[in-house]
């Protein structure tokens, strides 16, 4: 296990599960796991599972990943939620849901139910035949009978009330959704529709809640007028970002941050956060070179402009040199390099805020007594 990046101690022996201790803010009980939901901008395989050809099971993708396996992340290496179960000292990436026979250690630790081509508003994910916010708390009631099948139901209910929670959606509402495919966007103007997203956001919270889960970071949306895939539908690869769709994006974002602690008043012992995306992203933009990144307007993969993301970034697609060196992998996607800065940014200083303080604890549940293999 790697030595965490910025707050933490050495990791313990492998196949312990470590929690953390908040001295300084008693809102945080001890995390006991992590938990995925959302989109390609997390899922880290579910899809290689699914009927759909929203996969990225498949080269170049995971040319950085270790050992240089496609294990389905769209990117060339880790996603945000690997960067978070590592450095927290859980484990190095965290494993899809629907991966056969996980191990009783990877179940505890933290799984991801994400979906690539997901979004909160059912329709957008039937574009793609993924699974959609709504369908994948379904998934999180497997997940407890899986739990209580190892460690008991009084243990099970503690590792859901202690899990830190990851929620990454919503671009794929707008992206295709509304902008792409104006499905939407003949219902709705943008705030209508930013309102109805919201709303299902909303309900897929307290959907979280009522299964027992407490802790939860929810992400805004990125600059979505800066996708190299936008800007080539608006013909401007070589020129400004598309301002009217980043307008809309901070708007979103901006009534995000609101709506999450009204959510927070309203669930009574829930700690729900919001995790800033659109803010390193432009950074990154604004100013490559201080990030190591040479491009920016395009990905790595073939033209990086339009099409190239999925299915149609391929094995026999024309490569740059150094992927390290754009910022976005493939249309749509960052790379690994990008991941990395956008979790330092955001989850860097919300670990900095709600978890002062840290010290490891071994975790109740050793490997003798659960057979963690």
């Amino acid at each position: 296990m790697q030595t965490p990046l910025l707050f933490f101690l050495a990791a313990l022996p492998a196949f312990q599960i470590n929690t953390i201790t908040c001295h300084g803010n008693e809102d945080f009980p001890n995390i006991t796991t992590v938990l995925v939901f959302g989109d390609s901008s997390v899922d880290t395989g579910n899809n290689n599972y699914l009927p759909t050809f929203a996969k990225a099971n498949h080269n170049p993708y995971g040319q950085n990943f270790p050992g240089q396996v496609p294990t389905g992340r769209f990117s060339d290496g880790k996603l945000v939620p690997d960067f978070l179960v590592s450095e927290l000292g859980i484990k190095e990436t965290i494993p899809p849901f629907l991966q056969p026979n996980l191990s009783n250690f990877e179940l505890i630790s933290g799984v991801n139910f994400a979906s690539a081509g997901a979004g909160y508003d059912d329709f957008t994910g039937s574009i793609f035949d993924v699974i959609p916010l709504s369908q994948q708390t379904g998934y999180v009631r497997q997940y407890f009978e899986k739990l209580v099948s190892i460690v008991g139901e009084k243990e099970a209910r503690m590792i859901m009330s202690r899990a830190l929670v990851v929620i990454s959606a919503g671009t794929n509402d707008f992206l295709f959704n509304y902008y792409t495919v104006p499905t939407r966007k003949l219902q709705f103007n943008i705030s209508s529709y930013q309102n109805f997203v919201q709303t299902r956001l909303k309900n897929f919270v307290k959907e979280l809640y009522s299964l027992g889960l407490r802790i939860m970071v929810v992400s805004g949306l990125p600059p979505i007028g800066c996708l190299p895939f936008q800007r080539a539908l608006e013909r401007l690869v070589i020129k400004e970002c598309i301002q009217d769709q980043n307008w809309d994006s901070q708007s979103y974002n901006d009534k995000l941050k609101k709506l999450l602690q009204i959510i927070q008043n309203d669930l009574k012992g829930s700690k729900i956060l919001y995790s800033d995306i659109y803010d390193p992203v432009m950074k990154m933009i604004n100013n490559p070179q201080e990030y190591g990144f040479a491009e920016t307007r395009r990905g790595c993969c073939g033209t990086g402009i339009f099409l190239e993301t999925g299915p149609f970034c391929i094995a026999t697609s024309s490569m740059c040199s150094n992927s390290s060196k754009y910022l976005f992998f493939d249309s749509v996607h960052p790379g690994q390099e990008a991941y990395q800065f956008i979790f330092k940014y955001s989850y860097g200083r919300l670990l900095q805020q709600y978890f002062k303080n840290l010290t490891y604890e071994d975790h109740y549940m050793h490997e003798r007594k659960y057979s963690l293999q």
